[in-house]
């Protein structure tokens, strides 16, 4: 019997569907391949921010992800908020467990609109993250999340290529290190591995306050990963040709947010400009 392709999203629920679970699906289906997913956390939060986040418990986690891998025909992973420490631990096991298949963590820990002391990892500790880290392929921090892994301020291109490097230096097999918050007429996200560091530009584009846009560029290259078929490891040349389809399909998307509530915009890189 022929096994569809899919991907696996290992993250939390957003109930207004705009990042999380609910993003990463759409972009599995945007890369072409089935999508699944694990719930490490549920949350209350809308368009208009997080107001909490309650952590699944890890031993239900990794239950729920043994029995999809153990069922369907998974060729990336792509790794989210996980709501806690012990969640962030359970995964970086099963990980080992399941080396040949590509993973892509987005590090999210603290959301873009929350209210009072909401945080997306929990109580994860910065050396919690790095084990989870190295254990993945391709790790995608934005500039402050990359400055809290290695407890420095990231305000320039320059200093983001350094952080890549740094990250790298850690032992994280590569990084894309989203340049967004960096300032300058454009976006210079940097692609690093052990052998080489590469710039990728972009126009920077005037935005109104967006959701999940790093959920859904991640779990894009998971899905460009997953559609390569059976082949195993990716390797370098792999994830950058995943990176580079995924930015452009998530620039696309970006220029057409979706308003689905009060807050910030969301985004569906499904859709046909």
């Amino acid at each position: 019997m022929h096994h569809r392709a899919a991907a696996l999203t290992i993250a939390g629920l957003d109930p207004s569907g705009g990042a999380g679970i609910a993003a990463d699906l759409r972009g599995f289906a945007a890369a072409g391949v089935w999508g699944c997913a694990v719930c490490a956390a549920l949350t209350v939060q809308s368009t208009r921010g997080v107001r909490s986040v309650h952590a699944v418990e890890a031993r239900l986690v990794v239950a729920q992800a043994r029995e999809l891998l153990d069922d369907v025909a998974v060729r990336a992973i792509k790794i989210g908020a996980l709501g806690s420490a012990e969640n962030a631990r359970a995964v970086a096991a099963l990980l080992q467990r399941h080396r040949r298949i590509p993973v892509v963590l987005d590090p999210v820990m603290v959301p873009s609109r929350r209210t009072g002391r909401a945080r997306l990892d929990g109580d994860a500790a910065v050396p919690t993250l790095l084990v989870l880290a190295r254990a993945a392929t391709l790790v995608t921090p934005n500039s402050d999340e990359a400055g809290s892994l290695l407890g420095r301020k990231i305000v320039t291109a320059t200093d983001a290529r350094d952080a890549a490097v740094a990250l790298v230096e850690l032992g994280i097999r590569a990084v894309l290190l989203k340049g967004g918050h960096t300032g300058g007429e454009r976006v210079v996200d940097w692609f690093a591995t052990r052998r080489s560091v590469i710039p990728l530009s972009r126009a920077r584009l005037s935005l109104p306050p967006v959701h999940g846009a790093g959920c859904t560029l991640a779990s894009l290259i998971a899905g460009r990963l997953a559609a390569r078929g059976g082949r195993g490891v990716a390797n370098e040349a792999d994830l950058l040709a995943a990176v580079r389809w995924a930015r452009s399909r998530h620039a696309r998307a970006l220029r057409n947010p979706l308003a689905i509530g009060r807050g910030m915009r969301v985004l569906d890189p499904r859709r046909r400009p």
